[in-house]
């Protein structure tokens, strides 16, 4: 597979788990560089997602990860194309559960979509924490 100068995903990145670095290490191995969009919380509001750990910890947290090289704010769903061209992207790599989503961003970059690791997911730590 091709190599990439850099990538870029977006998430919430609530309640960090193996599932998510898993992801993030496949981006990082297929860009020179990785950039990773970390959904604000007044933005998971408007999703009518509530998070457990607050933004500016779970931005810390992705920051704090060697395969990645910057971390950004997501403000709104609109970004995307501003941020591929603001951080001259030429990867944009989601998660196989939005497969098709983000084929509008196709004139700007390659879009790719990973398979996410079975087994785990935030939806599922947080249920089985209000049991």
């Amino acid at each position: 597979m091709k190599k990439f100068n850099r990538a870029i995903t977006y998430g919430t990145f609530d309640l960090f788990h193996i599932g998510h670095l898993r992801l993030l290490k496949r981006i990082s191995a297929l860009a020179n560089e990785l950039y990773v969009a970390v959904s604000s919380d007044e933005f998971n509001s408007i999703k009518g997602k509530t998070c457990v750990i607050p933004f500016e910890e779970r931005k810390e947290i992705i920051a704090a990860l060697n395969c990645v090289t910057q971390v950004i704010k997501e403000d709104n769903w609109e970004q995307k194309i501003s941020d591929i061209q603001k951080y001259h992207c030429d990867l944009f790599v989601m998660g196989d559960d939005w497969e098709g989503k983000f084929d509008f961003l196709k004139p700007y970059c390659e879009v790719i979509y990973l398979p996410r690791t079975q087994g785990i997911s935030t939806t599922a730590i947080k249920k089985s924490m209000k049991q």
